[in-house]
């Protein structure tokens, strides 16, 4: 369920690469990581199972449609996977609905064609719940494969009660990713059970070391 996440703008190279060193040592889903290092992270994880992902509109969403085109075919042919791009916020609260639509399908068919995911996240924390509402349902028209809570870089992250928002009324075809604070696994249980497939994490090691924890404490004693 864990996409491992390096977007912070201030790591290393050096950084980087030991992220994804811990991403194929946990056999994670994903590691997203920023547009200029998908090179590196495509070497690391080659012949690992981990997909390479990365981000397009971010964090603010608010690049032209082909610009967040272009990043996201530049992304695919580096060998990138996985694409989380940020809804365009402002067009979002300013009702331009068509505009958005036609954003999401380009961007779904750009991933569709060279097989890969696209997640589009919302920024939940700048929006009424009535925009999440049709931001789901736009998305369900688009084709996208998820809907994501947040960027983790917005005031606030994932809550709850978002989660199983987006679940209720985004297509059941359609996975939810949440994003921003899951950073234990009393957090990645509750997003679990809210109807996640994924979520974003810098805590990985500690959530999946005490999951170990956790599991070693169901088994019953031996002898």
């Amino acid at each position: 369920m864990i996409d491992h996440s390096l977007l912070r703008p201030e790591l290393t190279e050096e950084q980087v690469a030991e992220g994804c060193r811990v991403a194929a040592d946990y056999q994670v889903a994903s590691v997203t990581v920023r547009p200029s290092d998908v090179d590196l992270a495509r070497r690391m994880m080659d012949g690992t199972g981990v997909a390479v992902g990365s981000v397009a509109g971010f964090p603010h969403g608010s690049q032209t449609t082909p610009t967040k085109l272009y990043e996201c075919r530049d992304l695919l042919r580096r060998g990138a996977r996985e694409v989380d791009m940020v809804i365009n916020i402002g067009k979002l609260l300013s009702r331009q609905f068509q505009y958005l639509e036609a954003e999401l399908q380009q961007m779904a068919a750009a991933c569709r064609e060279q097989g890969a995911i696209l997640k589009v996240i919302f920024e939940n924390a700048y929006l009424t719940d009535e925009l999440k509402v049709i931001a789901c349902r736009i998305a369900t028209r688009a084709g996208v494969d998820f809907v994501k809570t947040s960027t983790g870089f917005a005031p606030t992250g994932y809550t709850l009660e978002d989660l199983l928002l987006m679940r209720r009324h985004a297509d059941p075809s359609i996975r939810v990713k949440a994003a921003g604070g899951v950073r234990t696994l009393e957090k990645a249980l509750e997003v679990y059970q809210a109807g996640c497939d994924r979520f974003g994490a810098t805590a990985t090691v500690t959530i999946l070391e005490d999951w170990k924890k956790h599991l070693a404490a169901q088994q019953p004693p031996q002898g």
